[in-house]
């Protein structure tokens, strides 16, 4: 699908194969934080998710998408999630895995990518995300890509014994 082709990455289905690459994400306490995940997944469990992962989008109201270069190497996931098809919205969440491969535009080209999926072949009128206040290299992401902050949730995410308030961000399609 083109529309999923960029110049430095392309967005593709998951496969049996990404076990081991979404193991190692999923499992990484670091990004914990910013997958609301609170305990380790099961190599079971991940294998299990993986042989579902060919549902339907309005079905199961999620997509999930490993972001590859053009060595066919992965390099990270981008995901929809609360799809919400009345509403004409869906959530954005996006993770680069090490950070050698961040700030190469892998993160950018994804998400316009993404976005133009969502607005051309879902036909949603809107994409937004949550970020915490201080994830500057996030909100410059989004922001120069024209998602606007359009509100702060107070003390939203706790997190290292400390709360941390959480901006939401949206694109809306004009």
């Amino acid at each position: 699908m083109r529309t999923l082709k960029g110049n430095k990455i392309y967005l593709r289905a998951l496969e049996p194969e990404d076990l081991d690459f979404v193991h190692e994400v999923e499992n990484n306490e670091d990004f914990w934080v910013v997958s609301a995940t609170q305990s380790p997944y099961s190599r079971y469990m991940i294998k299990k998710y993986l042989e579902n992962a060919h549902r339907d989008i309005y079905e199961v109201k999620q997509l999930r998408l490993v972001i590859c270069d053009y060595n066919h190497t992965a390099v990270g996931l981008i995901d929809l999630f609360d799809l919400e098809p009345k509403d004409k919205r869906a959530a954005l969440g996006i993770l680069i895995a090490d950070p050698a491969d961040r700030k190469k535009g892998y993160g950018t080209e994804s998400i316009s990518l993404i976005c133009n999926y969502c607005f051309r072949h879902l036909a949603l009128h809107q994409v937004y995300v949550n970020v915490t206040t201080d994830n500057e290299a996030s909100i410059k992401l989004f922001e120069s890509l024209g998602f606007t902050r359009v509100g702060v949730k107070k003390d939203w995410i706790f997190v290292d014994n400390k709360f941390k308030d959480e901006a939401l961000y949206q694109l809306i399609n004009k």
